[in-house]
């Protein structure tokens, strides 16, 4: 699974909050991608919760 941010992101927090092992906040939200295999179901979640549609799974 390959997981971006686009840079429509506004870094509201929802997907750190829902999946802080993956997401973080900087600028914009930044990946984890050691992390995603291991939290694939709260890594879809993150993306289908996210208001600005910025997540990308692949």
């Amino acid at each position: 699974m390959k997981v971006t941010v686009e840079d429509s992101c506004i870094a509201c927090g929802a997907c750190e909050s829902i999946c802080d092992a993956v997401f973080s906040i900087e600028d914009k939200a930044v990946v984890d991608e050691s992390a995603v295999a291991a939290n694939e179901d709260a890594v879809k979640e993150a993306a289908d919760a996210c208001p600005v549609s910025a997540i990308v799974v692949e």
